[in-house]
């Protein structure tokens, strides 16, 4: 640690760091100064260190598909290039057969261990619909993990079936529903939500429905979008109320920053963002996740999603200790033309490699199947 101790001396984050290379965690106005920071590479010696004390020089992803199982919604969020209104020439919804087959196909040519689900906020889609589709995946593909639904796709089953969110919550775990991905975060503060998603839950709403599936004994990731009307402020305010949450409940078992992705969005359009944020950026935010949730949220995913293989590389010794998953399939950022989003397993094993990490894949729960 001679070379970073040397570096730190020099820091304006220098206090920061040093607390937490002796295992205390930033408090709101320490991550503010780390926002305001342009030391990321010194950052990232740091959360790097403590990711590797914890893991070793390893990394972990998981085999999975995504399945975007319909595209009708009625959210309007305007930074979804994905979603179609009821009625388009180009709304689809996945039949139960037609879910099976993806399933099938996918655990015979990759053998996935997770699928994730997630779709429009569909008005047409009642519970059975869900309840009939994760029965069938637990009974026929046992060893693939159902990995599905956000807290606003909750949201609105609950307003279908006018009941409560924990109700649906409760039949769907009943269903076979296993954990839940931390999608419809974005940055968990509303003035910002009612400029991106004025029709999507609350802050609190999202909060609450996390807090309910993690008493019922279903963890789930957490995820927050950067890069568009949000500021430094808004970004410690979602920090914290993850932060908070997690301390009652230990929910979580990772978190995923991402950087929001402007291409064929309204945001685009309306000229309110024209280009994301960029890679300097990502690793800023992956090495303050680290440091915010170290000894709280064990794992830190890349985000190779929106931000390419090289940077997940990078990322992976700035904090992260987990690539994500393979998401052959996916919809909703492709939509966007970004980049290619589907990627194989060797094409990440190979990633981690080059490195000199050694790779190990693991199940939807992070529970280690091979290492190599």
């Amino acid at each position: 640690m001679s070379q970073t101790t040397e570096q730190l001396q020099k820091s304006d984050i220098k206090d920061i760091l040093e607390h937490s290379l002796n295992g205390q965690r930033p408090g709101p106005e320490d991550c503010m100064r780390l926002l305001e920071s342009d030391d990321v590479h010194l950052m990232g010696l740091v959360s790097g260190y403590l990711t590797r004390k914890q893991f070793g020089k390893k990394a972990s992803f998981v085999n999975n598909i995504i399945l975007n199982y319909t595209n009708v919604c009625i959210t309007d969020c305007k930074f979804c290039a994905f979603y179609r209104s009821p009625g388009s020439e180009e709304a689809y919804t996945l039949s139960l057969d037609q879910i099976e087959s993806r399933i099938k196909t996918s655990s015979e040519m990759f053998n996935i261990r997770q699928v994730l689900i997630q779709g429009g906020h569909n008005p047409n889609l009642k519970i059975e619909y869900y309840e009939d589709a994760f029965k069938m995946i637990r009974q026929k593909f046992p060893e693939i993990g159902v990995h599905g639904l956000s807290t606003s796709e909750i949201d609105m089953i609950a307003r279908v079936e006018k009941s409560s969110t924990k109700e649906i919550l409760s039949r769907l775990k009943d269903a076979g529903l296993q954990s839940m991905p931390g999608a419809g975060a974005e940055i968990l503060v509303d003035s910002v939500k009612d400029v991106i998603s004025p029709k999507k839950i609350s802050s609190d709403d999202w909060i609450r429905i996390m807090d309910e599936a993690h008493s019922l004994g279903l963890p789930s990731s957490a995820t927050m979008m950067y890069g568009h009307v949000e500021n430094n402020r808004d970004i410690v305010d979602h920090f914290y109320k993850l932060v908070k949450l997690q301390e009652k409940t230990n929910g979580f078992m990772a978190f995923i920053p991402w950087n929001f992705e402007p291409n064929n969005t309204l945001m685009q359009e309306e000229g309110i963002v024209d280009i994301g944020t960029g890679g300097i950026q990502l690793l800023k935010m992956i090495a303050i996740s680290r440091l915010v949730f170290d000894g709280l949220i064990p794992h830190i995913q890349s985000s190779w999603l929106t931000n390419g293989i090289g940077m997940a590389q990078l990322a992976l010794q700035y904090g992260a200790d987990d690539f994500g998953g393979t998401l052959i399939g996916e919809e909703v950022v492709s939509c966007t033309g970004a980049r290619s989003t589907e990627l194989t397993d060797q094409k990440i094993i190979d990633a981690i490699h080059q490195i000199g990490y050694s790779v190990e894949e693991r199940d939807n729960f992070y529970n280690p199947i091979t290492l190599s």
